[in-house]
This record gives structure tokens, sequence and C-alpha cells, in this order.
């Protein structure tokens, strides 16, 4: 896991090349105005702000956002949904991230409602896709055959069909979704969040949201400073959380970086090289310190595990099909003339500053570098890596910057691996998940051993502890997990009463953080979030009093269960 030894030591570096942010502020999200969709500045003078009720009001439209409006209006109750861009879905559709599910996901290793997303997505392929026999034959169908996911699919389906499940309550006006509005201020008494304020980011209109429930699902964990409440950024110290692969001192400022991933085809004896990025030579010739002559450069696959996979396009072999969205030979002969794959690589892994809780133009500083690396990955897979015939570059490679929705060829949104945590009532630690901590506990096998079961689960999930390279220089690790429980407690505020998280910013630390931000487990979260305001809302408890009151806990388990929340393992699912 990390290791502090492990230290790149490159602030000087950093500073030398423009890359470290100066002066910390606390500045949530990331700016309409430095966003991938950014807009120009509105046109008109700002009108007067318009004030709209519901009983939960959801800020943030990812996966956990989605699954959030889902469960609150299944359970009766009115909801605004807000997103910052104009797609819905996160991570899934406007980060262009295939998901990355566990080994039981077919069967009972997710909530009904994400098994029906999945099932949603298949059904699209099935009505609107040119399958062969075989692939339609398929119970299975993984429209990319990609190795990441059972199910790697175009960013543009997994949005139609979020949209059509939610579409019923749409049409009620159960649910209302403001796209292309960011959450700006909070109003508060004392331990109460009364009113969220959103502004559009294409007219510059405010929106004043008031509801006696809201739901922080945003990707940074916008709503934790908004409301003033208590939260973790970075890396905790060991003498707070006592794991054993934490750091000797806090570091706030340790953060794994993020992503701006993009879409590729290959269409062979063609020419679809880009203009060469502005920022090519630097990345090109980068390479990590302290000793950049006996490390890799970043453009490259000599890293040992990336010489292993290796990358050939043409073969359709390697980091080609990692994440691969649509294999032609699943679709009638030349309806794709080349496959679909995402890049989402540790060579464009951007892990050189922070773009949270910091100001808007340190912000803006590091997603423009964050695009220039991914742009110049592109330019180099284009040119200059190397083939298996001994030429470089694959000029056939082509942007697909139509698959997500771009001017640019960038997915409108990085993906965030780590923001603002939760300061909750219960935090889940490294030694209630990982499986050599949890042999050393019980001092059970591999094969016997089991996570820490928690009284107040709220769900499940699964996922190896995986840390990417982090904004101080810790370099990446993976590690063995088992399969958990997600503890209402880590829900709860330890002093906010009508806030919860909907997304990863839950009560886990910089560690566990790794493996519960992945895809059904943010789906689960935001499920048991709406779930849980739609119970306290009808039994006028606090979510507190629900985790606390032995009665009301089974009752609102009852509620999860029969809704088809897993709130447990089967003896058969094992250490990952």
């Amino acid at each position: 896991m990390n290791n502090s030894a492990n230290k790149l030591g490159r602030r000087d570096f950093l500073k030398r090349v423009g890359l470290v942010a100066p002066v910390i502020l606390v500045a949530p999200g990331i700016a309409a105005a430095e966003t991938a969709t950014s807009s120009p500045a509105p046109p008109h003078p700002p009108r007067r702000p318009v004030e709209f009720g519901a009983d939960l009001v959801i800020i943030g439209g990812g996966l956990g956002g989605c699954a959030a409006a889902l469960a609150a209006a299944r359970n009766g109750l009115r909801v605004i949904l807000t997103e910052e861009t104009d797609w819905i879905g996160g991570q899934l559709t406007q980060q262009a991230v295939p998901p990355d599910e566990n080994g039981w996901v077919e069967t009972f290793g997710g909530t009904r409602s994400y098994q029906t997303l999945r099932a949603g997505i298949r059904e699209y392929y099935l009505r609107n896709y040119p399958l062969t026999e075989k692939a339609r034959a398929d119970k299975y169908l993984n429209p990319g055959n990609c190795w990441v996911s059972r199910i790697g699919c175009e960013p543009r389906v997994a949005l139609a069909v979020l949209q059509e499940m939610l579409a019923p309550y749409l049409s009620t006006g159960r649910l209302q979704i403001f796209l292309n509005h960011k959450a700006t201020s909070a109003e508060t008494n004392g331990d109460r969040v009364q009113a969220v304020s959103v502004l559009s980011v294409e007219t510059g209109a405010e929106k004043i949201l008031r509801a006696p429930f809201f739901l922080d699902a945003t990707e940074q964990g916008d709503l934790l400073p908004l409301t003033k409440t208590e939260y973790v950024l970075g890396a905790e110290a060991k003498t707070d959380t006592t794991e054993p692969h934490a750091k000797e001192k806090a570091e706030p400022d340790n953060v794994q970086g993020f992503t701006c991933c993009f879409a590729l085809d290959y269409l062979a004896g063609e020419d679809h090289t880009i203009d060469k990025p502005t920022d090519y030579a630097f990345w090109h010739d980068f390479r990590l310190p302290p000793a950049p002559e006996k490390s890799e450069r970043f453009l490259s696959f000599d890293a040992p595990d990336s010489k292993k996979i290796g990358f050939d396009p043409e073969a359709r072999k390697g980091f080609w099909t990692y994440r691969r969205i649509a294999d032609r030979d699943l679709f009638a002969p030349g309806f794709y003339r080349g496959d679909l794959t995402i890049v989402n690589w540790p060579q464009n892994d951007y892990s050189f500053g922070r773009i949270c809780d910091v100001d808007a133009a340190t912000v803006k500083k590091h997603l423009d570098h964050a695009k220039q690396l991914s742009l110049s990955l592109v330019y180099w897979l284009q040119t200059e890596a190397p083939r298996p015939d001994g030429g470089a570059g694959w000029q056939g490679l082509r942007l697909r910057a139509d698959v997500v929705g771009t001017e640019d060829g960038l997915a409108k949104y990085p993906y965030i691996r780590e923001g603002r945590r939760l300061r909750a009532e219960f935090t889940v630690l490294e030694q209630h998940v990982t499986t050599e901590a949890r042999m050393q506990a019980t001092g059970l096998d591999k094969t016997a051993v089991r996570a820490t079961p928690f009284y107040d689960s709220a769900g499940i999930g699964s996922y190896h502890m995986d840390l990417h390279l982090t904004t101080t220089g810790d370099r990446g690790a993976y590690g063995s997990t088992l399969p958990f429980q997600i503890p209402l407690g880590a829900l709860i505020p330890q002093r906010v009463e009508n806030l919860l998280p909907a997304c990863k910013n839950l009560g886990v630390t910089h560690l566990t953080n790794g493996c519960y931000r992945l895809h059904p487990v943010e789906w689960n979260i935001g499920e048991a979030a709406g779930a849980l305001a739609a119970f306290c809302l009808a039994r006028k408890k606090s979510p507190r009093a629900v985790r606390n009151k032995k009665s009301l806990l089974a009752d609102f388990q009852k509620l999860l269960r029969a809704d088809g929340v897993r709130l447990e393992w089967p003896k058969e699912a094992g250490a990952i």
C-alpha cells in the first residue's frame, strides 16, 4: 500500500515547471469556466433568483445522484436533481469511464436497480444495434468485449438508459432535473441546511432550491464547504485512523490524480493525426523525479506493467482492448468501421496539482495541463508509439469527439478519483476491509476471512484498494480487499442533520476511498441515501436516530431489502 519511501520528492521540480498551486483557498468543485464543457460568460445581467421547493434536493447528477433520485422518487418524494454538465451519469457517461465492477455483479454483486441499469444497456443494444446472432445469444453481452468490465458500452447508450429509468418520474413531475447548473452557495441555520443556490452555466440565472433534505452527489463533495459541513481532504495521519499504511502526519494536499479520458477508433490506411498539442514537447520528454534518468517517460509503454500489456490497434491487442466500448466483430459487418476504445491509462493520469480547495485560477491551470497531457498522448500514439513492425505511430487512430459529446475530443468532465470526504459518525478504515489486516485480526486464512461486519449495513461493495499516483508523489498501490458492506454511519455527518453524501464523499479514508469509489458502490451509496431521506421524512426522524435506534434501523433495512438492496455478501464471496 502507500509507502512514504516511494515519495517522489518533487515539489521543487513542480515549482520549476509551473505546476504547483501557490494559493490554497476554499473554492468548491470545478468552476463553470474551467469545465470541459465551459460556456462563455452570460450575455445578460443576472435576473432575480427563482425559488423551487421539493422534498429532496440532490446536487450532482452522477451515478450516485441518479440512484438517489430513483430511490427517493420510488418512495414517494418530490425530487430536484441538478447536474453541472449537460449529461447525467457521471463517471459512466460524462467522464467516459466504463464500469469497474466486482466478479459477482451479474448475480448478487449489486443492487436490483443497478442490475436493471446493466440489463437496460444490453437491451438497448439488442433493440437498436445490428448485433450478430452470436452476440444476440450471449446472455452476458459485453458490447466492447473489454477486459476491465463485463459491460463496456458507449457513454451515450448509458445516458439513454439512465434517462429511460428516470422518465416515469419526470413525466409525473415527481422529479425535476436542472442540467448545466452548479451549486454556488448555501443557506444554513445551525445544524440544518435550509437552501442551496445553483447557477445556470449557460444563462447565469440563479435558482434557490429549498427542501427538508439535501444530498451531495457531486464529484468532489462541493456541498460540504458550502454548507460548512466538516470534512477531510487528502491523507490522514496514522494517529487519527490507526491504519497500518496511513501517513505519520496528515497530508491534506495528498490526493489521487484525475484523468481527462477520450475515445479512439482505428482506421488502417487513413491519417487522422491531430495538430501537435502546445505542450507536447514538455510531456514528450517528461519523466518523474527525483531520478529522471532512471524513470520511464510518461508517454511510453516502458513501465513493466505497460510493457507487458502492450498496444496494437491493428491486431486489436493489449491496451487497445482494455477499455474497449465497441468490438466491431459483435456487430453487422461494416457497421463500425473500427473498434471504439476509451483511454483512461496511467499515461494520462494527471497528478501534478489539486483541483479541490484551490482558487479558480489554479483549477484552470491544472485542467489545462491535464487536457494537454491527454492530447499529447493522442498525438504520441499517432506519431511515435512503437509498432511491432519496427515503425512508429498509428496515423489511423481517430479522436472521436462525437462519442464523448465535446468539441475538443476529451470527456465532458475529468474522471475524479478522490475529493472531499465527510467527517461521519463512522469512518471505514483499512483494517475493516483489507485481506492482510483482517487475516491478522482474526487469525483466519485467505479462504475463510471476511471483512468487518457492520450492524448498520446499507449495502455492499467490492473492489481492490486501488490508489493511483498522487499529487504529493506517492506511487500507485493496489491491495487485496474483502467484499465489504457500506455502513449507514458513514453516510451520517457528525453534526449536520439533513445533509447526506450520495457519492464517494462518504465517511472513508484516503486509503479506503480506493475501494469505495467504483460504479456499483457509488450507485449503492446514492440509492441508500435517497431511501434514507424518504424513510426519515415518512417517520419524521433524523438519519442519526434511524441508525441509533434498533427498531428504526431494522425497519429501514427492511425497506432497503424490499427495494433490492443486498445488505450482506453470501459466503461464496471471498477475497479479491
